[in-house]
Order: structure tokens, then sequence, then C-alpha cells
């Protein structure tokens, strides 16, 4: 199956998940992705929770769903002869993918600017979480991170919850899918710019950076009015938040005037247009709780699929909120292919979706040094012999 990124090579140094996300998004567009493990153990996330049942053997979840479509290749890199195998495969790859701790692979003469004098048009796409590249280091570019902490630093637990309880977390691992997402952007980029000039680059991401630029509204606000946003409540937009009806909650967002009056007609208040406690944006944020029983009442006597469907009807954006269970169960992820199934199991398809390539594809993740053999024996020229020594040696791990 022809992809977009068919015929690139990728190497992914790569653990837990925004290294793996990344890598995930390049192979399902095609690249070939090898994925370097240590042997004995692999990638931590394969001894993460919840396990799967497959063929006898207990599989991570987790693992199962960000590392499709990925050749395994479980090497020893601290040792001399794990070096070797290293090199040869970067001076064969296009792009390489690292989230190890920062410095690590600098420290050991093993990082960009070493392995680029072997590969001239290499790509090296680093991430961490305060951000790596010379001239650009911060007093923290030496700390590791973990999600929480990028979305601690870059202002977005602080917006979320409500203001009378503590800052709150959004979703586990959403600022590594969110930095994996843009690493393979600035990847994208970065091929694009070498059919240009015939050069590699280094890419650096940082999931603090990237933490930041989500929360652009907030520092847009406080750049031009002083205003800090405050949590569990906004102050020039109202209403925007969950409301409840008979058997569930939806989601409304009123960005505007429009809107308003569309949902107060909608709602059977046409008189709340042109009130002063509410024909402003500022006025319904100071008003808010005179409105929400009014917007309430009206869905308490209606079901969470009759108030979408009345609502969307009377041109006011409006959605349910979804279970895990509510996804699986709708037509609309299913008209769209955003559920894949690979291996018998279902999960969330990458995006975005292409018109010539409509299809991913779905191979299983793999076991722990699977293509061990065949890529030193078939790209890098070793011999099957000399890869059963590696093997007895612990270099390398094969299936």
């Amino acid at each position: 199956m022809n992809r977009p990124l068919t015929g690139i090579r990728v190497t992914g140094l790569e653990q837990y998940m925004a290294g793996p996300y990344c890598t995930l998004l390049l192979a399902d567009a095609g690249a070939e992705v090898i994925k370097i493990e240590r042997p004995g153990k692999g990638d931590p996330r394969r001894s993460i929770p919840p396990f799967i049942e497959k063929d006898g053997v207990k599989q991570a979840a987790g693992f199962m769903g960000y590392n499709r479509n990925k050749k395994s290749l479980a090497l020893d890199i601290a040792t001399p002869k794990g070096q070797e195998i290293y090199k040869k495969l970067v001076a064969a790859s296009d792009v390489v993918v690292e989230n190890l701790r920062p410095g690590s692979m600098d420290r050991q003469g093993l990082g960009f600017e070493d392995m680029r004098k072997l590969n001239p048009r290499l790509i090296w796409a680093v991430i961490s979480g305060f951000g790596r590249m010379p001239g650009f280091k911060g007093p923290y570019s030496d700390r590791p991170a973990f999600d929480i902490v990028a979305e601690a630093m870059g202002g977005i637990m602080h917006q979320v919850g409500f203001a009378d309880k503590p800052p709150s977390w959004t979703i586990y691992g959403m600022a590594d899918i969110y930095t994996g997402m843009v690493t393979a952007y600035g990847v994208m980029q970065a091929l694009f710019a070498r059919e240009r000039t015939g050069e590699g680059q280094l890419v650096d991401s940082s999931m603090f950076d990237n933490m930041l630029a989500l929360s652009e509204q907030a520092l847009a606000v406080y750049s031009v009015s002083g205003q800090v946003a405050a949590r569990g409540r906004l102050r020039n937009v109202w209403p925007r938040g969950a409301f409840q009806t008979k058997d569930g909650y939806i989601a409304l967002n009123v960005p505007d005037n429009t809107i308003w009056s569309r949902l107060a007609e909608a709602v059977g208040r046409p008189d709340l247009i042109e009130d002063e406690r509410s024909k402003t944006a500022p006025a319904r944020s100071e008003n808010a709780e005179f409105l929400r029983p009014i917007i309430e009442g009206w869905l308490a006597g209606k079901t969470r699929a009759e108030a979408v469907d009345s609502l969307n009807a009377a041109g006011v954006p409006t959605g349910p909120v979804y279970t895990a269970e509510d996804i699986f169960a709708d037509p609309h992820v299913e008209a769209r292919g955003m559920l894949m199934e690979v291996d018998g199991i279902k999960f969330a398809r990458t995006v975005p979706h292409l018109s010539a390539n409509p299809t991913l594809p779905a191979e299983p993740a793999p076991k722990l040094g699977q293509h061990t053999r065949p890529i030193l024996q078939d790209l890098l020229g070793y011999s099957a012999t000399e890869v059963d020594t590696l093997a007895a040696e612990n270099i390398v791990q094969v299936v």
C-alpha cells in the first residue's frame, strides 16, 4: 500500500508516549519505522496496564495502540558493538525521533551533531520537556518532564477545574499526544525543506513550548488587558460548558450575540436577547447564576438527544458529552472509520483523512525484537552467523 511517506525510513529512539505517538503518525502515513528497544525489557509501556491476552501472551493495550505498523529492533546501544549497529542504521535512515532523557545520546557521542556527519540528509527530531536546540536552551532544558509538568507550567492546569478547587489536569497524556503531533508536523516540514536543500536539520519539540502554545488565548488576553484567566469562570464568554439534560450532559458554547439570540429563542425566552443582564457576553458572564437555571430548566424536560437535535436545528452548535461507550456506539464514528481494528482490537485512528489514501495500514505492534534479524541481515548486511553471535552476546535480541 503506497502512502505519502512510503520510502521514508524512521529510527525511533523512543519510549512511553510522546515519541511513540509521533512515529505512529509517521508509520500510519507509510514510513518504515524501526523502533529501537532494550533487549529483555523493551519500551517501558510494554509492562504498563491494562493488559490484553493475545495468543496466550499478555500484552499492554497502551503499547499495542501506540506502536502498530512498526518494526522492533532489540539492541543494546550502550555497548560498542551495539553502537556500531546503531550508527549503520542511522546512516541508512531519513529521520530519527528521540525522546530519551535530555542529553543522553549526546553524552555518548550518538546525538544529532555526531550522526549528521555520517548522514548530512538526516532529520533528527528531539522531544523533551523544555527544549534542546543550541541557542534556545533555557534554565530548565536539562530537566526531565512528564505530561502533567508541561500542562502545569504551560498555563493549562491553571485554567482547568473550578474556582474553589485546586488546578486540574486535562486527560492522561494530553501533552504527550499533542507533542507527538507537533513533532510529526515538524518532521514533515523538515522533509519538505530537504527536498529543496538536500540537507537535514534538527527538529526541537518541547512539551512545555507546546502546552504554552495551546494557552495562546489566555496569553493574548493577558497581553492585551492584563487579565489572568480564572479557573471555572469565563469573564468574556457565557454560556460555555456542560449542561444537564434528563439523561446526560450536553456541551454548549455561545461565543457571540448571534448565537445567543438563537439560544434564547430556542429555550422560549426571546426577551433575554435585549435584557441588560444578557445582551452582551460580559453581561452574560456576570449574570451566569441568573441565566443558568433558565437554560437548565428548559433542558430538564428533554433527553440529551432531543436537546442536541433541537439546538442544532436552531443554529446553536451543540453536542453530547460522550463517554468511551458512547463513542463506540456512535454511527458517525463508524461512518468516519475512526475506530480502526488491529489484530481484532479497536483503537483510535490517527488523523487526518486523505482522499488519495483513505485507508491506514493495520499491522499489530511488534513483539520485542521481532524484526531484529531481518533488519540486521537484509538492511545492514550482517550474516546469519553474525546475528547469532550478537544475540549470544546479548547485544541484540531475536525472535
